[in-house]
């Protein structure tokens, strides 16, 4: 590209693109905002400022095709019912004395097979809401329930967020994947144990709280398919991703051979989960929604991609990496600490580690992390503060639980133990052992 630019300038872009989501622009021309003027201040010219837009948004065109991809899949398994009948044969099989289990379970359940976290609450807030009327359970432990199981099936799934930190670190998606599962396991243990604890503090989900959440659109469809042909989509793609892996551990030949992508394995298993439900005829509506929902998620790469390209050419990595050594702070900490603020200042996850895999990337591993350890330690810390009130899944939540913005707030910090807790145990496995 020929051009270095200032870390101030980086620095300043950087800061400007959070300031602005912050005042709710939208994120988007925030994003491409902050790398324009943080490269003009960091002394490039306007054409070198149009070279690192675009060089930039070109990094994370192989992301946005695999989060395309997977916009089939989503589709299927969001407008057909099928999450909404895996989450509700989940809480039938655990019955009403495991409630708080089963909750957290069946939302990181249908969060781990392809849902948006925020829609995964969506789906299981109704049954919770039920549940915990009849159980008399607190609207705070059912939501620290659904947002700590979602938070814990997030990154185990095929996902936007896994996806940018599998392609961030040059991964496969199920390595990711696979390597996110013991913090998972952790993230429910913790999201259980604090639910529990939590089940008679606040307000008690009453029947008048179903209602307010039927009354805003939010109940459960009536006509769902089998749970045993809801289960075909995801397991067979769990299935698919997961072969060469397995092949790798056990040094099977041919599955160590097994190398398609999910940009193909995500689309092959929602249509044929479609089939499988007798929904072939939905196809071109299903695949529509799935591309709607993936719109957003897909212009947000784009401008994350521009800001990453201005702190890639900045000499910010470089600052960084020298500010660390001489503090005496392992340079292993980057990762997570990356993750957690890039999420915490934007509210999102996805966005939290497009940024900080973009932008910090090449300065984690300058200090010998390996691209696994640090996707998974970005990819935790990601998940740690990302439910602030700036983001639209604080709010989202906070009406499926039919919760004022006081009572939503006091979920928060523990919320936050949840995803602590999978960082803290992401970071020892890649430290310790």
């Amino acid at each position: 590209m020929g051009v270095s630019v200032s870390w101030i300038g980086a620095l300043i872009g950087l800061a400007l693109a959070i300031i602005l989501i912050l005042r709710k622009l939208n994120p988007v021309y925030s994003l491409l905002l902050g790398t324009i003027v943080g490269a003009l201040i960091g002394g490039a010219n306007l054409t070198q400022t149009v070279n690192i837009v675009v060089t930039g948004s070109q990094s994370v065109m192989g992301t946005v095709i695999r989060v395309l991809a997977a916009g089939v899949f989503a589709g299927v398994m969001m407008e057909s019912g099928a999450a909404n009948a895996i989450a509700r044969g989940i809480v039938n099989k655990f019955g009403e004395s495991l409630a708080i289990l089963s909750l957290a379970l069946a939302t990181m359940i249908i969060t781990a097979v392809g849902v948006f976290i925020p829609v995964a609450v969506l789906i299981v807030a109704p049954i919770a809401l039920e549940v915990g009327s009849r159980m008399k359970i607190s609207k705070l432990a059912l939501l620290v329930a659904l947002s700590g199981g979602g938070k814990a099936g997030n990154i185990i799934s095929p996902n936007p967020n896994t996806i940018a930190a599998a392609h961030g670190f040059h991964l496969e998606l199920s390595q990711l994947m696979v390597a996110d599962f013991i913090p998972a396991v952790f993230g429910l243990l913790a999201t259980v144990l604090i639910a529990t604890l939590l089940r008679h503090r606040g307000s008690i989900a009453t029947m008048a709280d179903v209602q307010a959440n039927q009354d805003q659109g939010a109940a459960e469809p009536t006509d769902l398919p089998s749970l045993k042909t809801a289960i075909v989509a995801p397991l067979l793609a769990v299935v698919l991703l997961l072969l060469n892996p397995v092949g790798n551990i056990l040094h099977i030949s041919i599955l160590e051979k097994f190398e398609v992508d999910a940009m193909y394995i995500l689309p092959i298993a929602g249509l044929v989960g479609m089939l499988a439900m007798h929904q072939g005829k939905k196809v071109l509506a299903y695949t529509k929604s799935g591309m709607a929902r993936m719109t957003d998620v897909v212009l947000i790469l784009i401008g994350a991609g521009a800001i990453g390209g201005l702190i890639t050419t900045s000499t910010l990595p470089a600052a960084i990496v020298h500010l660390i050594k001489i503090s005496g702070i392992s340079g292993t900490f980057l990762a997570p600490i990356a993750g957690i603020l890039m999420a915490a200042a934007t509210a999102s996850t996805s966005t939290g580690v497009i940024l900080a895999t973009g932008s910090f990337g090449k300065a984690i591993l300058s200090f010998g992390t390996a691209p696994l350890a640090a996707a998974v330690m970005v990819h935790t810390g990601a998940t740690v503060i990302d439910h602030l009130p700036q983001g639209n899944y604080f709010h989202v939540t906070a009406n499926a639980m039919n919760m004022s913005l006081k009572e939503r707030m006091q979920s928060v910090p523990y919320e936050t133990a949840v995803g602590l807790t999978m960082t803290i145990v992401g970071t020892i496995m890649f430290t310790l052992f």
